[in-house]
């Protein structure tokens, strides 16, 4: 059985159930100690660790009879391993009772409170829990004498030779006991196992899986000048054997450490019970990635050393601390499915389908793989990812998740691949509508041709539609754009069907939309006269609500200060259209002209190929063409978009149909006439020290000037900044006027 997979609940086990189970659960948590402790190469996550742990638990509490002389209940750590020395820990370095919910930090307090039977005023501290390796060093005389490893946590490993090659352990320590054993944790920070890595790969050397791995291969090492080149770390948390007290509280011992010259975490604080101890851990959580190290969790212990002498130990773990694990960010999976989802611009997304996992504290049964490159093992440049192993059906996958990141695929373990497992095919044609879905050079995605007749973009364009930037209509959101879509009676589907709704629903006297669930005459009167309303909208609003393709608010805006008006700008759209296609075939042009040059070894010819797509355009067209790519922020690919989009006829019908349904489309507001440069052409080029670019564009438009991103006869001023280029020299070529900033603010005023 697949650990994850579904278990029997422990309280429908039967006896002999329970034994078998405990013998698997035994065998299994010793070979996982054994990898992770001894070998330095974890095979299982934390989290399915813990899990076995936890279950191996329930299982004793149930069938206590049935508990064996090797429960790994009474385990801590692994045997020492081969070729190191053995040192016997004169107090046993133990593990800790771990925690995964807010309820059990509660418990726990409660739990301190009954075994003392103590009212007063109870002390916790709160500190990171460091996920690296255990070390005690022996300190005699203030000299370092000896540093074990945990071990088991009665013999440990001696590292002493090790130890001595870590910049943060003291050699010699002032004002210490005569004999004083510190206990902390060997770690790497993710700039220094990052270093390592890169050093490793260079020099074909083998790489570790995580700062972890790498810190606890670097200290166990034979050969000492191999640990001294690894930049290990250490942060002291604890004490073993003293021979006199280093303080009456876990806080104030620990500050005394940090004076000997020992790091000890700065974010260990002292909480006044679970409320305080559970916001630490909180604050902590959120920190966590921006750390520089890994932490697993937080914990917490009794402050006064006084009560957790009282409080003991029980075989493998103290009464007076708890480790409060985070929630997994890692985990692996079945994938079951890989499925297409389609969104508004018709992007085919592809979406993993996963036998449900907890990842980050959260049950995850769907993840992005991104785009079909993702899924082949390939970046966009067609360059390896995840050492091109590809994504199958039937995989068992990592998934990772961070915060409120969507969760993704992030590796696969090529090991568990059944058998018959199939490359995923990429569909070609769109899983809605079978319109062809194409991918554009230098696009990552690939997209349905199919538009406003695919009924998955057809919703996301609608929802688009009645955005709040866009028609914004009170009381038609998302929700009731999906009624509305799916409607036997009154149907919407473009945006023209939103403004015929009331005279639809007036027509039809038996199936009113005020009667429907959801819906009242007070709400309904209230929908129809927002609807109303927008029967006059702003050109900007208009042109951004047809949800084409890289036609965002700001390119909006620009595109009505530029054409004024839609006419004017399907005008312009419908003559460019030619020149369109000829830049079309210019970039395939490109594209083929350096696939060539590449394979034959030689530069490619990229002018004059593009220059040969480019013959027998229109001259008018072209023209068009170069205006519309004059508007400032306005590039070729925004521009195909917008062409292409309103050259296809269904979307064009659905335009027109709206554009019918209007009363105005308000055009922006006039441009100023009285000032220097109103009704002039500028473009702004190199760099500019007064003022950022948008900046000036934005004062430059509201003086009454049009701003332009590229120099042509039509161009009446350049204002030139340092590093002008070959903007420069076409103005001089053209005979148009060329200002620094200098003389542009004087102009225009400051």
């Amino acid at each position: 059985m697949e650990w994850g997979g579904k278990v029997k609940p422990v309280e429908q086990l039967t006896e002999t159930e329970a034994k078998a189970e405990l013998a698997d659960l035994a065998a299994r948590i010793a070979a996982a100690n054994t990898a992770y402790h001894t070998l330095d190469a974890p095979e299982i996550s934390d989290a399915d660790y813990d899990a076995l742990k936890r279950r191996n638990a329930g299982i004793e509490a149930a069938f206590p009879a049935l508990k064996r002389a090797d429960s790994p209940s009474d385990q801590v750590g692994a045997a020492v391993a081969e070729g190191f020395g053995k040192v016997a820990h004169a107090v046993r370095m133990l593990s800790l009772e771990n925690a995964f919910e807010d309820g059990d930090i509660t418990d726990f307090a409660d739990r301190v409170r009954r075994y003392l039977a103590f009212t007063g005023p109870l002390l916790f501290t709160a500190e990171p829990k460091i996920d690296g390796l255990s070390l005690s060093l022996r300190y005699e005389s203030g000299r370092l004498v000896q540093a074990a490893t945990r071990g088991d946590g009665e013999v440990g490993e001696d590292v002493t030779a090790n130890a001595r090659t870590i910049a943060d352990i003291p050699q010699a320590v002032s004002g210490a006991p005569p004999v004083m054993e510190v206990r902390g944790e060997v770690y790497m920070s993710h700039a220094d196992f990052a270093a390592l890595n890169a050093r490793q790969a260079e020099t074909g050397g083998k790489t570790f899986a995580n700062p972890r791995n790498a810190a606890a291969g670097s200290l166990r090492q034979l050969d000492s000048t191999i640990t001294a080149a690894r930049p290990l770390r250490f942060f002291a948390y604890g004490w073993g054997q003293l021979s006199e007290p280093l303080a009456a509280t876990q806080h104030a011992a620990i500050l005394r450490l940090n004076a000997m010259g020992f790091q000890t975490n700065p974010l260990t604080v002292l909480c006044d019970g679970p409320d305080q101890m559970l916001a630490h851990y909180r604050s902590i959580e959120a920190e966590r990635a921006t750390l520089g190290y890994d932490i697993d969790g937080v914990v917490y212990k009794v402050d006064d050393l006084g009560l957790q002498g009282r409080l003991g130990f029980r075989s493998s773990t103290p009464r007076w601390a708890i480790a409060h694990k985070f929630p997994a960010q890692l985990a692996w999976t079945r994938l079951e499915s890989i499925d297409i989802q389609l969104g508004r611009t018709g992007a085919l997304s592809p979406v993993a389908r996963l036998a449900p996992v907890t990842v980050g504290g959260v049950v995850v049964s769907n993840a992005t793989l991104h785009n079909e490159d993702y899924i082949a093992g390939r970046d966009s440049t067609g360059q390896p990812i995840r050492d091109g192993k590809d994504i199958r059906v039937g995989d068992w996958v990592q998934v990772y998740r961070a915060g409120d990141v969507i969760p993704k695929v992030a590796d696969v373990d090529l090991s568990r691949r059944p058998e018959g497992a199939q490359p995923y095919v990429f569909p070609e044609t769109c899983p809605d509508c079978g319109s062809p879905a194409i991918r554009e050079p230098g696009d990552s995605a690939r997209r349905c041709t199919g538009g406003l007749i695919c009924p998955a973009q057809a919703v996301e364009k609608l929802k688009h539609f009645v955005s709040r930037s866009a028609f914004d209509i009170e009381g038609l959101g998302a929700k009731q754009v999906e009624l509305f879509f799916n409607d036997a009676d009154l149907a919407v589907k473009t945006p023209a069907d939103i403004f015929t709704l009331a005279a639809r629903d007036a027509a039809n006297p038996l199936k009113k939309l005020k009667n429907r669930d959801g819906f009242g005459e007070t709400s309904v009167a209230r929908l129809f006269a927002a609807i109303e309303d927008r029967r006059v909208i702003s050109f900007e609003r208009f042109l951004f609500a047809l949800g084409i393709r890289h036609v965002g608010e700001v390119a909006a805006k620009d595109l009505a200060r530029h054409y004024g008006n839609w006419p004017a700008l399907a005008a312009a759209v419908d003559a460019a259209h030619p020149a369109a296609l000829c830049q079309i075939a210019a970039d395939e042009a490109e594209a083929a002209e350096r696939a060539a040059a590449a394979e034959e070894g030689r530069r490619a010819q990229i002018a004059p190929a593009r220059a040969r797509a480019w013959e027998g355009c229109p001259p008018d067209a072209r023209a068009v063409w170069d205006d519309l790519l004059a508007v400032e922020g306005i590039g070729a690919t925004l521009a195909l978009s917008l062409v292409t989009a309103l050259a296809h006829g269904a979307e064009r019908a659905a335009v027109d149909d709206l554009v019918a349904q209007l009363r105005e489309i308000t055009p922006p507001a006039a441009r100023a006439s009285a000032s220097a440069v109103a009704g002039l052409t500028v473009v702004f080029t190199g760099t500019l020290e007064n003022m950022t670019r948008a900046e000036a564009k934005a004062r430059a438009e509201a003086l009454g000037a049009k701003v332009s991103g590229s120099v042509s006869a039509k161009t009446d001023l350049l204002v030139a900044g340092p590093g002008a280029g070959s903007k420069a020299k076409d103005a001089e070529r053209l005979g148009i006027r060329v200002i620094d900033e200098d003389a542009w603010l004087a102009l225009i005023g400051g």
